[in-house]
């Protein structure tokens, strides 16, 4: 699942991550998100961190109660390198991060990179 409030970076990681042959869905706002992983959690989330203050860590924590059965990996996307968010998304549950804009190389990195820690 891809949540991203820009169409346009909900497009770039879908196209790129259907072409490594997964099945991707979008989510343009929390309550989209919520509503899609309650009815079926993906194994991979990437989740907007410039949402509204704090809103990307509630969505985390929310995802993370929903089912413990199945843990997604998280990762938070970001304009800019922010400990101090990095370290709320951290402790809100989020496993990775990526910096955008993003491409194709550094998202398959990413991927590569959660699913080795798996």
């Amino acid at each position: 699942m891809v949540l991203d409030a820009s169409s346009v970076i909900r497009k770039v990681a879908k196209r790129i991550l259907t072409s490594e042959d997964m099945v991707v869905v979008e989510a343009k706002n929390s309550a989209e998100a919520i509503s899609m992983a309650s009815a079926q959690m993906p194994d991979y989330i990437i989740v907007d961190a410039g949402m509204n203050e704090g809103q990307s860590e509630d969505l985390i924590r929310q995802l993370r109660a929903l089912d413990r059965k199945k843990d997604a990996k998280i990762i938070c996307c970001m304009t800019q390198v922010d400990l101090a968010s990095m370290m709320r998304a951290k402790r809100a549950g989020a496993d990775e991060f990526l910096l955008k804009p993003f491409d194709r190389k550094q998202l398959m990195s990413q991927f590569r990179t959660i699913r080795k820690a798996a």
